[in-house]
């Protein structure tokens, strides 16, 4: 072998290599799998979540009403200050659940999930009875937004519930 090849043969060889195992990588990172298209089934999630979260506040209960908001989660009701946090919402929830003539009901008309599959939203329409000072039933009905967060478990919980007064 003369000098040439036994300076530069072993650089290139192992110029070589490097190459071959850097392709080698970027060929298995590039054929992982896309993660899998869960949408369909986490907005079927988001829907039994919101008939189950319905039969809690036709029932008034306050405490199983707010066990659908997240930890941080956030209530915007109308005419009210925001309340954040299970305690706050839960206050706002009794009040609101002990009002005279109190009746709510609501359904999504539309959730989107995020592509990600950690996010989604609903909209939708509410009607909400309570009793005018001479206690007679009073109907307001109108759209709400609500945020979802999809938490480590699996579970839907809402991150932020707001409603228009507007129909």
């Amino acid at each position: 072998m003369n000098r040439f090849h036994s300076l530069f043969l072993p650089g290139l060889l192992f110029s070589l290599g490097l190459t071959l195992v850097a392709c080698s990588a970027g060929t298995q990172q590039q054929a992982q799998p896309a993660p899998a298209d869960t949408r369909a089934a986490d907005e079927s999630a988001i829907r039994a979540r919101d008939a189950e979260w319905q039969k809690a506040v036709t029932a008034k209960d306050a405490a199983l009403t707010t066990s659908f908001y997240a930890d941080t989660g956030s209530l915007l009701a109308p005419g009210a200050p925001m309340a954040t946090g299970k305690d706050a919402i839960q206050k706002d929830w009794a009040g609101l659940m002990g009002m005279p003539g109190f009746a709510l009901t609501f359904a999504p008309t539309k959730v989107e999930v995020s592509r990600s599959g950690d996010l989604a939203y609903d909209l939708g329409d509410y009607a909400l009875t309570t009793n005018d000072k001479k206690g007679k039933p009073q109907t307001s009905k109108a759209k709400f937004v609500v945020v979802w967060s999809k938490q480590p478990g699996g579970t839907w919980q809402v991150l932020v519930d707001t409603a228009t007064t507007s129909p």
